[in-house]
């Protein structure tokens, strides 16, 4: 267990050492309103200053977004269940990282 808390305890400084510096939750929000991110495969995602949220892969889909405790936040009907992310950013890269350690990376759509 105790390695387990080390590891945690040492996730944010791997991911800066990456050149990923985290985002506060005001910066979370700067970053993503009015945004368009780009998953790659034809994947994206939208952040609308309304707090809607719009994926495609394949076909549309559309959630809400909020930033918690400086988290990203997204709840996808039919499912009531918010899930969470610390933000990352690389220059023009966003890093979602869930609570288990897995990253999900898109680029600011041109």
């Amino acid at each position: 267990m105790r390695r387990f808390a080390l590891i945690l305890a040492l996730w944010p400084g791997v991911l800066a050492a990456d050149g990923f510096q985290k985002l506060s939750g005001e910066e979370i929000l700067a970053a993503l309103t009015g945004q368009k991110l780009e998953y790659g495969s034809g994947v994206w995602q939208t952040f609308d200053s309304s707090m809607v949220t719009q994926y495609f892969s394949g076909g549309p889909s559309a959630g809400r977004w909020v930033v918690r405790e400086d988290q990203y936040c997204s709840i996808w009907p039919p499912s009531d269940l918010w899930a969470c992310y610390d933000v990352f950013r690389n220059d023009h890269t966003i890093r979602f990282v869930d609570d288990a350690g897995g990253r999900t990376d898109g680029t600011f759509a041109q």
